[in-house]
Protein backbone atom coordinates (compact mmCIF):
# COMPACT_ATOMS: atom_id res chain seq x y z
CA UNK A 1 0.00 0.00 0.00
CA UNK A 2 1.40 3.18 -1.03
CA UNK A 3 0.38 6.15 1.27
CA UNK A 4 -0.58 9.71 -0.64
CA UNK A 5 -1.69 12.99 -0.53
CA UNK A 6 -3.45 15.21 -3.21
CA UNK A 7 -2.29 18.56 -3.34
CA UNK A 8 -4.17 21.23 -5.27
CA UNK A 9 -5.91 24.39 -4.30
CA UNK A 10 -8.69 23.28 -6.80
CA UNK A 11 -11.19 21.50 -5.07
CA UNK A 12 -12.74 20.23 -7.95
CA UNK A 13 -9.66 18.53 -9.09
CA UNK A 14 -8.91 16.56 -5.92
CA UNK A 15 -12.38 15.29 -6.08
CA UNK A 16 -11.80 14.27 -9.30
CA UNK A 17 -8.08 12.96 -8.95
CA UNK A 18 -9.37 11.26 -5.87
CA UNK A 19 -12.52 9.28 -7.88
CA UNK A 20 -9.95 8.40 -10.85
CA UNK A 21 -7.92 7.16 -8.10
CA UNK A 22 -10.30 4.79 -6.61
CA UNK A 23 -9.89 2.35 -9.45
CA UNK A 24 -6.48 2.02 -8.22
CA UNK A 25 -6.35 0.11 -4.43
CA UNK A 26 -2.84 0.20 -4.08
CA UNK A 27 -2.92 3.89 -3.30
CA UNK A 28 -4.14 5.18 -0.13
CA UNK A 29 -5.12 8.67 -0.27
CA UNK A 30 -4.47 10.13 3.55
CA UNK A 31 -5.67 13.60 3.17
CA UNK A 32 -5.86 16.94 1.01
CA UNK A 33 -4.42 19.76 0.65
CA UNK A 34 -5.15 23.53 -0.93
CA UNK A 35 -1.96 24.65 -0.32
CA UNK A 36 2.10 24.27 0.80
CA UNK A 37 1.06 25.35 4.36
CA UNK A 38 -1.80 22.65 4.77
CA UNK A 39 0.72 20.03 2.59
CA UNK A 40 3.71 20.51 5.14
CA UNK A 41 1.73 20.06 8.18
CA UNK A 42 -0.39 16.62 6.29
CA UNK A 43 3.18 15.46 5.67
CA UNK A 44 4.27 15.92 8.86
CA UNK A 45 1.33 13.89 10.57
CA UNK A 46 0.78 11.29 8.07
CA UNK A 47 4.00 10.53 6.77
CA UNK A 48 2.92 9.68 3.23
CA UNK A 49 5.47 8.36 0.50
CA UNK A 50 3.88 9.99 -2.81
CA UNK A 51 2.46 13.65 -3.41
CA UNK A 52 -0.32 14.32 -6.11
CA UNK A 53 0.88 17.22 -6.77
CA UNK A 54 -0.63 20.78 -8.75
CA UNK A 55 2.19 22.89 -9.78
CA UNK A 56 0.71 26.85 -9.28
CA UNK A 57 -0.91 27.42 -6.24
CA UNK A 58 -1.65 30.73 -4.79
CA UNK A 59 1.39 31.61 -2.33
CA UNK A 60 3.95 28.82 -3.06
CA UNK A 61 3.59 26.48 -5.93
CA UNK A 62 4.53 22.48 -5.52
CA UNK A 63 8.18 23.96 -6.60
CA UNK A 64 8.32 25.89 -3.47
CA UNK A 65 6.78 23.58 -1.50
CA UNK A 66 9.45 20.84 -2.82
CA UNK A 67 11.96 22.68 -1.92
CA UNK A 68 11.00 23.38 1.58
CA UNK A 69 10.87 19.36 2.39
CA UNK A 70 14.62 19.13 1.13
CA UNK A 71 15.90 15.75 1.12
CA UNK A 72 12.80 14.76 3.19
CA UNK A 73 10.27 15.32 0.10
CA UNK A 74 8.09 12.35 -0.37
CA UNK A 75 8.14 10.59 -4.43
CA UNK A 76 5.95 13.22 -6.08
CA UNK A 77 3.49 12.91 -9.54
CA UNK A 78 2.97 16.22 -10.21
CA UNK A 79 -0.57 17.14 -11.97
CA UNK A 80 -0.90 20.63 -13.93
CA UNK A 81 -3.19 22.35 -16.97
CA UNK A 82 0.47 23.32 -18.19
CA UNK A 83 3.05 21.77 -19.49
CA UNK A 84 5.45 24.26 -19.66
CA UNK A 85 7.35 23.53 -16.04
CA UNK A 86 7.52 19.49 -17.52
CA UNK A 87 11.13 20.09 -17.65
CA UNK A 88 11.64 21.82 -13.97
CA UNK A 89 9.70 18.68 -12.86
CA UNK A 90 12.82 16.28 -13.92
CA UNK A 91 14.89 18.31 -11.60
CA UNK A 92 12.57 17.22 -8.77
CA UNK A 93 13.17 13.46 -10.17
CA UNK A 94 9.61 13.61 -9.98
CA UNK A 95 7.70 10.14 -10.82
CA UNK A 96 5.59 11.56 -13.69
CA UNK A 97 4.09 14.94 -14.89
CA UNK A 98 0.43 14.46 -15.53
CA UNK A 99 -1.27 17.21 -17.50
CA UNK A 100 -5.34 18.00 -16.51
CA UNK A 101 -7.76 16.43 -17.06
CA UNK A 102 -6.18 13.36 -16.11
CA UNK A 103 -7.18 10.35 -18.22
CA UNK A 104 -7.47 6.98 -16.42
CA UNK A 105 -4.47 5.38 -18.88
CA UNK A 106 -1.78 7.87 -18.12
CA UNK A 107 -2.81 7.65 -13.88
CA UNK A 108 -2.52 4.03 -14.00
CA UNK A 109 1.24 4.15 -15.83
CA UNK A 110 2.27 6.87 -13.28
CA UNK A 111 1.21 4.15 -10.85
CA UNK A 112 2.72 1.60 -12.31
CA UNK A 113 5.80 2.91 -12.32
CA UNK A 114 6.06 2.73 -8.72
CA UNK A 115 6.07 -1.43 -8.89
CA UNK A 116 9.24 -2.87 -8.69
CA UNK A 117 9.80 -5.47 -11.32
CA UNK A 118 8.40 -8.58 -9.34
CA UNK A 119 5.02 -7.05 -10.01
CA UNK A 120 4.51 -6.23 -6.28
CA UNK A 121 3.33 -2.81 -4.74
CA UNK A 122 5.83 -0.77 -3.34
CA UNK A 123 5.14 -0.57 -0.10
CA UNK A 124 5.78 2.41 2.69
CA UNK A 125 7.76 0.40 4.46
CA UNK A 126 9.47 -1.23 2.28
CA UNK A 127 13.73 -0.99 2.58
CA UNK A 128 15.79 2.10 1.42
CA UNK A 129 17.15 -0.75 -0.98
CA UNK A 130 13.53 -1.55 -2.75
CA UNK A 131 13.88 -0.20 -6.58
CA UNK A 132 10.68 2.78 -6.45
CA UNK A 133 10.90 2.84 -10.77
CA UNK A 134 10.38 -0.28 -12.86
CA UNK A 135 10.19 2.10 -15.94
CA UNK A 136 12.36 5.52 -15.28
CA UNK A 137 11.08 8.16 -17.86
CA UNK A 138 13.82 9.42 -20.09
CA UNK A 139 14.31 13.06 -20.46
CA UNK A 140 14.20 14.53 -24.03
CA UNK A 141 17.97 15.10 -24.88
CA UNK A 142 18.69 11.55 -23.57
CA UNK A 143 19.88 9.42 -26.11
CA UNK A 144 18.18 5.86 -25.93
CA UNK A 145 18.88 2.37 -27.87
CA UNK A 146 16.47 1.27 -30.41
CA UNK A 147 15.55 -1.32 -32.86
CA UNK A 148 16.14 -5.35 -32.44
CA UNK A 149 18.42 -7.88 -33.65
CA UNK A 150 21.18 -7.04 -36.18
CA UNK A 151 19.44 -3.15 -36.31
CA UNK A 152 20.55 -1.20 -33.01
CA UNK A 153 21.07 2.77 -32.81
CA UNK A 154 21.08 5.64 -30.69
CA UNK A 155 18.75 7.89 -30.85
CA UNK A 156 17.95 11.13 -28.81
CA UNK A 157 14.27 11.21 -27.28
CA UNK A 158 13.34 14.81 -28.52
CA UNK A 159 14.51 13.74 -31.93
CA UNK A 160 11.59 10.91 -32.60
CA UNK A 161 8.47 11.92 -34.20
CA UNK A 162 6.18 9.57 -33.12
CA UNK A 163 5.38 6.11 -32.64
CA UNK A 164 2.97 3.52 -34.01
CA UNK A 165 1.48 0.48 -32.06
CA UNK A 166 1.45 -2.79 -34.10
CA UNK A 167 0.08 -5.28 -31.42
CA UNK A 168 2.49 -5.69 -28.82
CA UNK A 169 5.07 -4.10 -30.30
CA UNK A 170 5.63 -0.80 -31.67
CA UNK A 171 7.19 1.47 -34.64
CA UNK A 172 9.16 4.62 -33.52
CA UNK A 173 9.48 7.02 -36.21
CA UNK A 174 12.61 8.16 -36.25
CA UNK A 175 14.32 10.69 -38.66
CA UNK A 176 16.35 8.56 -40.47
CA UNK A 177 13.51 5.81 -41.17
CA UNK A 178 11.78 3.52 -38.52
CA UNK A 179 12.63 1.27 -35.70
CA UNK A 180 10.24 -1.72 -33.99
CA UNK A 181 10.53 -1.92 -30.31
CA UNK A 182 9.26 -4.83 -28.27
CA UNK A 183 7.26 -2.59 -25.98
CA UNK A 184 3.40 -1.85 -26.09
CA UNK A 185 2.39 1.56 -26.80
CA UNK A 186 0.95 2.06 -23.34
CA UNK A 187 4.26 0.82 -21.87
CA UNK A 188 6.58 2.88 -24.52
CA UNK A 189 4.07 6.17 -23.50
CA UNK A 190 4.76 6.00 -19.88
CA UNK A 191 8.88 6.20 -20.93
CA UNK A 192 8.39 8.76 -22.90
CA UNK A 193 8.69 12.41 -21.47
CA UNK A 194 4.65 13.57 -21.35
CA UNK A 195 5.58 17.07 -22.08
CA UNK A 196 6.27 16.00 -25.51
CA UNK A 197 4.45 13.07 -26.36
CA UNK A 198 0.32 13.38 -27.23
CA UNK A 199 -1.58 10.16 -27.49
CA UNK A 200 -3.12 11.03 -30.93
CA UNK A 201 -5.52 8.37 -31.08
CA UNK A 202 -5.64 4.03 -29.67
CA UNK A 203 -3.29 3.64 -31.93
CA UNK A 204 -0.61 6.56 -32.20
CA UNK A 205 1.66 8.67 -29.87
CA UNK A 206 2.51 12.02 -31.91
CA UNK A 207 5.55 14.65 -30.86
CA UNK A 208 4.74 17.97 -30.30
CA UNK A 209 7.77 19.82 -31.48
CA UNK A 210 7.66 17.59 -34.44
CA UNK A 211 4.21 19.08 -35.54
CA UNK A 212 3.93 21.02 -38.89
CA UNK A 213 0.53 22.38 -39.19
CA UNK A 214 -2.84 21.23 -37.97
CA UNK A 215 -6.23 21.52 -39.93
CA UNK A 216 -9.68 21.00 -38.40
CA UNK A 217 -11.10 17.44 -39.63
CA UNK A 218 -14.43 15.62 -39.53
CA UNK A 219 -17.14 15.84 -37.00
CA UNK A 220 -14.28 18.01 -34.71
CA UNK A 221 -11.21 16.09 -34.89
CA UNK A 222 -8.43 17.46 -36.39
CA UNK A 223 -5.45 16.23 -38.54
CA UNK A 224 -1.91 16.82 -37.92
CA UNK A 225 1.11 16.95 -40.12
CA UNK A 226 3.96 16.42 -38.77
CA UNK A 227 7.16 17.56 -40.02
CA UNK A 228 8.20 14.83 -42.10
CA UNK A 229 4.69 14.96 -44.19
CA UNK A 230 3.15 12.26 -41.99
CA UNK A 231 -0.73 13.13 -41.54
CA UNK A 232 -2.27 11.63 -37.83
CA UNK A 233 -6.07 11.56 -37.40
CA UNK A 234 -6.55 13.16 -33.80
CA UNK A 235 -9.68 11.52 -32.74
CA UNK A 236 -12.39 13.68 -31.16
CA UNK A 237 -11.90 13.36 -27.33
CA UNK A 238 -7.98 13.82 -28.06
CA UNK A 239 -8.62 17.19 -30.42
CA UNK A 240 -10.36 18.34 -27.68
CA UNK A 241 -7.89 17.36 -25.28
CA UNK A 242 -5.14 18.79 -27.64
CA UNK A 243 -6.80 22.28 -27.98
CA UNK A 244 -7.15 22.36 -24.55
CA UNK A 245 -3.46 21.73 -23.77
CA UNK A 246 -1.85 23.76 -26.96
CA UNK A 247 -4.56 26.52 -27.80
CA UNK A 248 -4.10 30.07 -25.69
Amino acid sequence: MIKALIIDDERLARAELRDLLQAHPEIEIAGEAANAAEARRLIAQHKPSLLFLDVQMPEETGFDLLVSLGENAPRVIFTTAYDAHALRAFDFAAKDYLLKPISPARLASAIQRLVPDDGAVADDTASADTPADAVPVFAPTDRILVGDGDHLAFVVVESIRGAESIGAHSVLWLESGTAVVKRSLIALEARLPAALFFRANRAQLINLRHIAAVEPWFSGSLMVTLDNGKKIDLSRRQARLFRERQAL
